[in-house]
């Protein structure tokens, strides 16, 4: 793992980098890049994404994260979502929310284990009619074959791998789903970035530098062309930075065959 300082006052940011000092303008869209870079992996060591609900249920994401997939998703209005990885259910909850707003769509969710009280509370919320839950291993092919049963011979799906990190899981999931993307629409696996920026930290793993989702989505890029990396650019942008601050960074797919 790399060694990093960043330092600054009100003139200038300061990143030290294995020994090599650069240093750039304080207003300087690398400063905001580097300060940005430092601010992600404190918040990791802080568990700063376990901090937010929404519509009443715990959502574990980086709220640009879920700013940057909101644009997607109305962007491209898939008629199913789907979520590996369910948890306490607040991103399913985000996701039928915004087909509930676009009147269009629904959500299935994916998870070995929905805990029992995770999976009241989900039934009981207003947008429960918008999702359907699967318990089972995602990559399972009895759990595969029951998403792909629920997707219609006509429906665009988008889907998100959000359920255990490891670069083998995220690669048998990118080749189990990858069927059932519409063109047009993302494949996202979540949490690359934030893995390997946190390799070696006190709450993550020395192996996080390559076994994470970022280098699943490599190699299953070496053996798919109907699919680019494509992460989505702001479709509104009045400021300086092109590039944001997230955890799913390098796990945008986009289907183009």
């Amino acid at each position: 793992m790399a060694t990093i300082s960043v330092s600054f006052d009100d003139e200038y940011v300061e990143v030290t980098e294995d020994g090599r000092v650069t240093r750039h303008p304080f207003s300087s869209p690398e400063a905001f890049a580097a300060v940005s870079r430092a601010w992600i992996r404190v918040g990791f060591d802080n568990k700063y994404v376990y901090g937010f609900t929404w519509l009443g249920r715990p959502i574990l994401q980086l709220p640009e994260d879920l700013v940057r997939i909101q644009e997607v998703v109305y962007r491209v209005r898939p008629d199913v979502i789907v979520e590996t990885g369910i948890a306490h259910g607040g991103s399913l909850i985000f996701y039928a929310g915004l087909c509930r707003a676009m009147g269009q769509g629904r959500v299935i969710g994916i998870d070995v284990e929905i805990r029992p009280h995770n999976r009241a509370a989900i039934e009981a919320h207003e947008l429960f009619e918008l999702i359907e839950m699967v318990e089972g291993s995602s990559v399972s092919p009895e759990v595969v074959a029951r998403v792909a049963a629920s997707i219609g011979p006509s429906e665009r799906a988008l889907v998100i791998l959000d359920s255990n990190h490891t670069k083998e899981h995220v690669l048998a999931e990118l080749r189990a789903y990858a069927p059932l993307v519409g063109t047009g629409c993302y494949l996202v696996a979540a949490d690359g970035g934030i893995m390997s920026a946190a390799a070696g930290a006190p709450l993550a793993r020395e192996d996080w530098s390559w076994n994470n989702p970022r280098a699943a989505v490599a190699e299953f890029l070496e053996a798919n062309e109907d699919f680019v990396l494509d992460p989505p650019v702001p479709v509104f942008n009045e400021g300086s930075i092109s590039e944001g601050v997230s955890y799913w960074s390098g796990g945008w797919l986009r289907r183009v065959g």
